[in-house]
């Protein structure tokens, strides 16, 4: 047996770089053009279920295309972050702690855009 094909890498290592093809695609893609793109020696069933799992998490949309889906982001990359951060703002039931933390450790020029797109909009 191939040992780099049995070294489990991190799910979401996949995640980001299925998602990285798809960002890099004019189009929404199958599982087998993710593949294609990936050129990992990823199983087709393996980038299937990375897709599928994405898609249940709201990351993907996803339509018919003959027998199967093609895949296609949600988000940019950075709307994929700001949705990730208020992920983990609901998760926290005293959201004005969290926000109060979260500015504190701002840096001065990342406090001074905040400061900004709160005053002037995005």
């Amino acid at each position: 047996m191939n040992a780099e094909k049995d070294e489990r890498r991190p799910g979401g290592e996949l995640e980001a770089a299925v998602l990285a093809a798809l960002w890099a695609a004019d189009t929404p893609l199958t599982p087998a053009q993710v593949q294609a793109a990936l050129d990992s020696g990823l199983a087709r069933t393996t980038v299937t279920t990375i897709l599928s799992r994405l898609h249940e998490k709201g990351t993907l949309h996803r339509e018919r295309q003959g027998r199967g889906y093609a895949y296609r982001p949600v988000h940019d990359p950075h709307g994929l972050t700001a949705l990730r951060m208020h992920g983990e703002l609901d998760r926290d039931s005293d959201r004005q702690t969290v926000l109060a933390r979260f500015v504190a450790q701002l840096s001065p020029d990342d406090e001074q855009v905040l400061r900004r797109l709160l005053e002037e909009g995005p």
